[in-house]
């Protein structure tokens, strides 16, 4: 290979590289705005507030770290548009070098994990891992966009085939009216358990496969943008408009902003196919693309930071709630403690709690617990982590993972276990609701998507079990000091999502009547 072409090669993969770390690290500009329109939107003293100020903070504190926004870096997924006689096959060698390197500096989280034998590569690297998808076009220069969608967002993703049936909304018919409802019930089904206030992309029509691309596809417009079509600007506005009447809120805990954004785009389907397909995304909207000279590898633009661009360091960084008491814990925690908890309590957590998620809880249905965990905190997470020049563990990044996942085992392990207090996020359901009352226990949720603001409350990392499921699912020790976190299941029944779930659902059933 000529030096030449050793450049090119080495410069574009900077340029890839510098992609990578900015979409995981900093919001782009037009999601700032919206953050903010919703912020200054929502009642003070709430929790939605209290959210809300941690989520700016935790913005500012990843644009600070050169850290993940949200430990859950997601499947990295690329769309390369090049000009005629570009070689595809050396761009997508050399993403894949970038994503490695990313991933040693911790930029971005090992995700790729092999569905057969549970093995994470450790390298973001697998089975069409990343995803990178190539077009062609009659422009001079290359133009790559990433997203980096998190699995908790991607698990509220939502796929209808009409007619069909909604609850609170009845029947859904083929036109744009059965759309319209297919995507409010889409909003309302997401509750906080994909990181609210969120965003979503609808794709109308295609098959299953091509409804998903083109659902995903309109999370790349500008969040400012109006829709070409007449009839889909007008969706998209009202969409947004009632979807924040339904009182989800900021991580489900109720509020004013439920939905920053959406966009619909439509394709041609079969006689017999009539789908609508949304793509669900959190608050952490990571998608970013640049434009790179195709005969240097240099970026010559960056998207989505063109109008004013939101610092939020100017804002007041108070936690306050002025809905709730603030109660301090600290494991061991006795079951007298958790009995006094009520939904709503704010609590601040100091000492040891350890993360387990899918493949910790899976193992400890079967096992023994790798240490005493009676009367311990569990936290649903999976870390982004880095060794120092000493070789001792440090965490970059430790928002809280979706907690519904653990429903089959979360009872069950409490009372194996002794487990009182679990921490995660978008609440769980009935069995766990009823474990917490039988055995004293209780739900914590944590604002996802923080995960600097959590990383910074982790003062070491104390050791770690179970590290051949791999960096996210291995059982990290942790102290903590200041881990705020709110009550919203307790040992009393009561549960703030199932709570919020109803109240909403009843407001969803306002729209059940025709409107388009």
């Amino acid at each position: 290979m000529s030096q030449v072409a050793t450049s090119y090669l080495q410069t574009l993969e900077k340029s890839l590289y510098d992609l990578v770390s900015e979409t995981s690290t900093n919001l782009p500009a037009d999601v700032r705005r919206a953050i903010k329109k919703a912020k200054e939107a929502e009642n003070s003293g709430t929790r939605a507030a209290m959210s809300l100020a941690t989520i700016t903070n935790n913005i500012v504190m990843a644009e600070d770290n050169v850290s993940p926004i949200c430990q859950d870096t997601g499947l990295p997924t690329f769309k390369v548009k090049t000009p005629v006689g570009v070689n595809q096959l050396e761009i997508k060698a050399v993403i894949k070098n970038a994503i490695v390197q990313a991933s040693k500096d911790a930029k971005l989280r090992p995700n790729a994990v092999d569905s057969l034998t549970g093995k994470n590569s450790g390298d973001n690297l697998g089975e069409n891992f990343p995803v990178i998808k190539f077009e062609q076009w009659e422009n001079d220069y290359i133009e790559v966009k990433l997203i980096l969608k998190g699995g908790g967002c991607e698990n509220k993703n939502i796929q209808y085939s009409l007619p069909c049936e909604l609850e609170g909304l009845g029947r859904a018919g083929r036109d744009l009216d059965g759309i319209r409802k297919c995507i409010l019930h889409s909003v309302w089904q997401a509750q906080g358990q994909g990181c609210s206030a969120g965003f979503i992309g609808v794709g109308v029509g295609g098959d299953r496969s091509s409804g998903y691309d083109l659902a995903k596809d309109q999370l790349f417009r500008h969040v400012d943008d109006v829709n070409p079509k007449e009839d889909l600007a007008k969706l998209e506005e009202y969409i947004v408009e009632k979807a924040n009447t339904f009182g989800v809120g900021t991580m489900g805990f109720g509020g004013e902003a439920t939905l920053l954004g959406c966009k619909i785009g439509v394709g041609h389907r079969l006689p017999a196919s009539f789908f609508v397909s949304v793509a669900y995304n959190c608050w952490a909207y990571r998608r970013m693309a640049i434009d790179i000279d195709a005969t240097t590898g240099e970026i010559i633009k960056w998207h989505y930071q063109d109008g004013e661009r939101v610092t939020f360091r100017d804002e007041p960084k108070t936690e306050g709630n002025s809905e709730s008491k603030v109660v301090e814990l600290k494991a061991p925690i006795t079951e007298e403690q958790i009995r006094e908890l009520k939904v709503g309590d704010v609590v601040k957590i100091s000492g040891r709690m350890y993360t387990g998620r899918d493949a910790i809880h899976h193992h400890l249905m079967s096992h023994d617990a790798p240490v005493d965990l009676n009367g311990q905190i569990i936290y649903h997470c999976g870390p982004v982590m880095a060794k120092d020049e000493n070789g001792n563990w440090t965490v970059k990044a430790a928002g809280p993972t979706t907690s519904i996942r653990e429903e089959p085992y979360q009872g069950d392990i409490m009372k194996k276990f002794g487990i009182r207090a679990v921490i995660g996020k978008g609440g769980m359901g009935p069995k766990t609701l009823a474990a917490l009352q039988e055995h004293g226990g209780v739900y914590l949720n944590a604002i996802g998507g923080a995960a600097q603001y959590y990383a910074d409350c982790i003062k070491s990392v104390d050791g770690v079990d179970l590290q051949e499921f791999g960096i996210p699912e291995a059982m990290w020790h942790l102290t903590v000091d200041g881990f705020t976190a709110v009550v919203t299941m307790d040992s009393h029944g009561n549960s703030l999502h199932a709570d919020v779930e109803k109240s909403s659902l009843e407001k969803l059933s306002q729209y059940a009547e025709r409107v388009f």
